[in-house]
């Protein structure tokens, strides 16, 4: 799995950048399912973070998510990554 992690109008820390590495791990199976994600931070009034993910089956979708904080951002947004990464796996799993 590719992780790519992008920063806009600011850099990022190694502790977010930790901290982020450890969110990913949380999700269930991604490696056998994730051939790319890649990660963009941008800050302006908020900091939004939106991930692009591409599933090895071919399919390519977008989360993302603000907050006034980088990491609140990042928790919500591997949330919701995580609920979107377990409903395409539930798709496959119908089809085949």
């Amino acid at each position: 799995m590719n992780i790519e992690v992008k920063a806009v109008h600011f850099s990022i820390r190694e502790e977010s950048r930790e901290y982020l590495d450890k969110k990913i791990k949380r999700i269930p199976n991604a490696e056998n399912m994730i051939v790319d994600l890649l990660f963009t931070f941008t800050k302006e009034k908020l900091f939004k973070a939106v991930c692009t993910v591409n599933f090895r089956w071919g399919l390519s979708t977008h989360v993302s998510e603000e907050d006034y904080e980088l990491l609140p951002a990042i928790d919500k947004l591997i949330d919701k990554l995580e609920a979107k990464i377990i409903k395409e796996k539930e798709k496959v799993k119908e089809k085949y």
